[in-house]
């Protein structure tokens, strides 16, 4: 079967060789590292016009004075029925004297397609599962 017409599946996963984040198969950039992963121009096309459903940022700001502050970052995403569906601590650390901290947050969305080109190389995926995102929309069990 030829590369370019083997067909997508949508939320299946793989690991970036470079950073080794669990990112989708149809992706030709990883959203962590921003590491090319193959030649396919068209594929980077799509993915940097991704629409952003959504993106939130906020600033905290340490009072002057006070004891330090520590922080960490939690991401949760829930399914339609509420349920969590995976939770991640992505960043911990601290804040001292009048020092600051800009958080952002976004989720991007694109259609799947297919890998494109002589130049693809095959990702093993990690397990051959969907993401637990992926699994949320089609009503799939974890």
């Amino acid at each position: 079967m030829n590369v370019a017409s083997r067909p997508v599946t949508p939320g299946k996963t793989r690991t970036c060789p470079h950073c080794k984040a669990t990112i989708l198969e149809s992706l030709s950039i990883c959203p962590g590292c921003l590491h090319h992963l193959r030649f396919d121009q068209e594929a980077a096309k799509r993915q940097v016009a991704a629409t952003s459903a959504l993106r939130v940022e906020g600033v905290i700001r340490h009072q002057p004075l006070e004891e330090p502050w520590e922080y960490f970052l939690t991401i949760s995403v829930r399914n339609d029925k509420g349920e969590e569906v995976t939770r991640q601590v992505v960043s911990v650390g601290a804040l001292q004297g009048t020092e600051k901290r800009t958080f952002t947050l976004s989720v991007d969305m694109m259609t799947p397609q297919a890998p494109s080109g002589p130049n693809v190389a095959r990702a093993s995926s990690a397990g051959g599962k969907p993401s637990a995102a992926a699994a949320s929309a089609t009503g799939a069990k974890r």
